[in-house]
């Protein structure tokens, strides 16, 4: 088992303090969850593009997310 040391400035230590009350679970649980819901975003990205190159999409018709925002 790896041990991996994390070094937090006060607002992300605020943070994760919050959570760790609000969800009742220890510091290093969370940050276990968090790692796991990025690589999962990941992999749906990537579901996603597989998907769309399949069906012949053309990602460049596709709106931004920096121009929704506009």
């Amino acid at each position: 088992m790896a041990v991996v040391s994390v070094r937090l400035n006060e607002k992300e230590e605020e943070v994760l303090n919050y959570l760790t009350e609000y969800f009742h679970e220890e510091k290093s649980s969370l940050l276990k969850k968090s790692m796991f819901d990025l690589y999962e975003d990941i992999q749906d990205i990537k579901f996603v593009d597989k998907y769309l190159d399949k069906k012949g999409f053309n990602k460049k018709n596709f709106v931004s997310d920096d121009d929704l925002l506009d």
